[in-house]
């Protein structure tokens, strides 16, 4: 209670109206893959394709960026999920280890750095200390003034080198040995990432100073390397060390989950199918364990609709609200300006966000034409449909004059309460927005007051979301009811420390079977 000692006007702050509470995100993705530069092992937050560029891409002499790895799937995903309407994600770059039996290296990868005189003479050799999972870039750069060399002599330059996140900086060295910042010296006793092998003692010293410009040691990691040591604990990872699937828990506004890499991983022969089944299931078991976000799964490549069947029914054999999976794979213009074909999931993930934005999270992600991509990788036809639809495979298929659409909208869910991707992403979105927006009424006195008070906040929301056109009914009473009061919070319960709040929802569901009835009619007056 507030004190009043003196007499006097005194002004108190009530809160009386409802606690505003605020519909979460739904449109933010995770993706785990291969990539050919950027930090390792560790989700990034990524709000457009130029950012991704900036993190993952290698950059070319040129100036250039090159995201692509050969053979690898992700930078299509990404760059697909933001044509498609995506709007932020997180990336976790995948560097599995080495066998370092089979990786026995006698000598690290070498650059030979050209002089200004002769592109044909090396000036030095530089070399990589160990072994990089990504490329290492080295730019030579002219002298700078500096406080210890305010007037830089000439034959002296400025070396950067950069792996990663990880960057040095070598100011004003040279070629001269017997110069005080001899660049043998300098950079053999201070790098942690790269030695000079050899250095050209041939010809004027001002002749031997390199060539300006960017360089790029090539770390050669690609999934094809036989010297992978690539299991599926690999793309599951940990909470603890931030990586892998397992990495994405600390990413709470994330709703969607791709791994399109884990194809190309199978497409390499660096898993098998049961180690796929691994991954598909920790990105499920994932979602279950978060509750606000959804696995979008890939089939293998090249399936026949016969085979996705029988991947769907008997060998993955997945029964979860939490996932979805979508076939077949898409062809879109690739780096050298031929078809490839692509894992959809990065697409599907895209469109999510888009619904989302322009619908909302109610709207089913189906009947929405795919960007950026050419055609199926296998033309499906309603027949072929007919199977895969029941068992909750979604189908991407192209209708003339439609162009390219996704033509299904199912969970992996055998409850017929869950069938639909659309009914597990509201209640997600309720429950969270709810969770967080109550969180003021932890440690509030257990009474009638704070029950009202969570009738009141809760109720107020969904009205919101109701108005939206995400519950069925045409009054607020008929889409929704809040229950909390001494019938379900008796005094055992509060005892215990604990309040019960009882929410009932009756979400929209898709029109997924529109059946128009004809019949003869024979005219006429009534």
């Amino acid at each position: 209670m507030p004190e009043y000692l003196s007499p006097g006007v005194y002004i108190e702050e009530t809160s009386a109206g409802a606690r505003p509470i605020e519909g979460i995100g739904t449109t933010t993705a995770a993706f785990i893959g291969f990539a050919p530069s950027g930090p390792a092992n560790t989700p990034i937050f990524i709000a457009n394709w130029t950012q991704y560029l900036q993190n993952f891409a290698t950059r070319e002499p040129d100036g250039t960026f090159s995201p692509h790895m050969p053979g690898t799937y992700l930078s299509h995903s990404v760059y697909g999920y933001f044509n498609n309407g995506g709007t932020r994600c997180y990336v976790t770059r995948l560097v599995p280890p080495s066998d370092e039996k089979k990786n026995t290296v006698d000598m690290p990868k070498t650059l030979q750095l050209p002089t200004r005189a002769s592109k044909a003479i090396p000036s030095l050799t530089v070399g990589v200390k160990g072994t990089p999972s990504s490329d290492v870039q080295v730019e030579i750069q002219p002298a700078v003034p500096t406080e210890q060399d305010p007037s830089p002599a000439d034959g002296v330059f400025t070396l950067k080198v950069r792996l990663d996140n990880s960057e040095e900086t070598f100011e004003n060295v040279s070629m001269a040995k017997k110069h005080p910042r001899n660049v043998v010296e300098v950079v053999n006793q201070q790098s942690q990432i790269i030695e000079i092998l050899e250095q050209s003692t041939a010809g004027p010293l001002a002749e031997r100073l390199p060539e300006f410009g960017t360089s790029l040691i090539h770390s050669g990691f690609v999934p094809t390397d036989t010297a992978l040591v690539l299991k599926s604990n690999h793309f599951v990872g940990s909470s603890h060390d931030r990586s892998g699937i397992e990495g994405m828990e600390v990413a709470e506004d994330v709703t969607m989950i791709c791994a399109p890499d884990l194809m190309s991983a199978y497409q390499n022969g660096l898993i098998d199918e049961m180690g796929v089944k691994a991954v598909q299931r920790a990105m499920i078991d994932h979602c279950e364990r978060t509750q606000n976000r959804i696995a979008i799964l890939d089939p293998l490549p090249d399936m026949t609709p016969q085979q996705v069947k029988q991947w769907r029914e008997k060998d993955s054999n997945f029964d979860s609200s939490y996932a979805a999976l979508y076939y077949p794979w898409m062809k879109i213009n690739g780096p050298e300006g031929k078809p490839i074909t692509i894992p959809p999931s990065g697409l599907m993930a895209g469109i999510y966000a888009r619904t989302d934005v322009e619908r909302g999270v109610h709207k089913a992600p189906a009947n929405e034409v795919v960007r950026g991509a050419l055609d199926p990788a296998i033309q499906i036809t309603k027949s072929e449909q007919d199977i895969l639809n029941p068992i909750g495979v979604n189908c991407i298929r192209s209708f003339t004059g439609h162009g390219l659409r996704v033509w299904g909208a199912r969970t992996l869910a055998s409850d017929a309460r869950w069938r639909y991707i659309s009914v597990r992403r509201l209640f997600n979105f309720v429950e969270k927005s709810v969770e967080r927006g109550t969180q003021w009424a932890v440690f509030e006195p257990n009474d009638d007051e704070l029950w009202s008070k969570l009738r009141r906040d809760i109720s107020a929301f969904l009205t919101v979301v109701w108005r939206s056109g995400a519950l069925f009914g045409k009054t607020p009473g008929e889409a929704f009811y809040v229950k909390c009061d001494a019938e379900i919070n008796p005094p055992e319960v509060r005892d215990l420390g604990m309040v019960y709040v009882e929410i009932g929802i009756a979400p929209v569901k898709p029109a997924e079977f529109v059946i128009l009835r004809f019949g003869q009619y024979a005219g006429g007056g009534q």
